[in-house]
């Protein structure tokens, strides 16, 4: 015998069918604040209760879109993570030399913490060990997204380095990790909206201090 559907799953399939109830920009709408919550609070502080408050509505009505504050958190991390592994693998695939397909892709990293604030950086706060076992396949995707983006920058050094386009500043591994590291710590100081510099132009900076110190000088 099927399952009858909950009253909360009802709800939202009847809010999702109507097209004029605005569903998708409310839903837009408590994913950037549940991005902001998170990021304040950290996944295992934060709230459903929190998030409605920021909100100035009331928990009841967030069910609606997510079921809990795990859904709002998996769907607040997946698409900017998936989004950005997508666009590592466009510039890897580009026939550039190894340098401008690194500066491409750390000046469209930085970018994207601003496109995604405070999206990535919360992703970047949590430790994907420490779920729920309820949840630990989520967290194994994200994981598995991330290795993949840290594989596709190692290949990129790599690449530069096998090519005498990089010098060889260490294993490839080690510059591809401090280049994610570097970016990375981005998250303790960089508030798109407060920032005086935009994100294009920190990530340009970012580039040319590790691509002055790693790109070979031209042969005679």
């Amino acid at each position: 015998m099927a399952k009858e559907p909950s009253k909360s799953a009802s709800r939202r399939q009847a809010a999702r069918d109507d097209a004029t109830s605005g569903y998708e920009d409310r839903r837009r709408e408590i994913l950037r604040v549940g991005a902001e919550v998170f990021k304040a609070r950290g996944l295992r502080g934060a709230t459903l209760s929190h998030v409605a408050e920021a909100l100035g509505t009331d928990r009841a009505s967030l069910y609606y879109y997510f079921s809990s504050k795990e859904e709002l958190f998996h769907e607040v991390v997946g698409e900017a993570t998936r989004t950005n592994l997508e666009a590592a693998r466009a510039i890897h695939a580009e026939d550039v030399p190894a340098p401008v397909k690194l500066r491409r892709l750390m000046e469209g990293l930085m970018v994207s913490y601003a496109d995604f604030y405070p999206v990535l950086y919360v992703l970047i706060q949590e430790n994907l060990s420490h779920v729920a076992p309820e949840h630990s396949g989520w967290a194994d995707e994200m994981r598995q997204v991330n290795r993949e983006y840290e594989r596709v920058l190692v290949a990129i050094v790599q690449e530069g380095q096998d090519a005498g386009t990089l010098r060889v500043a260490g294993p490839a591994w080690v510059v591809a990790y401090g280049i994610i590291g570097m970016l990375g710590w981005s998250n303790r100081w960089f508030v798109p909206e407060r920032s005086t510099t935009s994100a294009a132009d920190i990530g340009a900076g970012f580039a040319d201090a590790v691509l002055d110190g790693i790109v070979s000088p031209p042969t005679a």
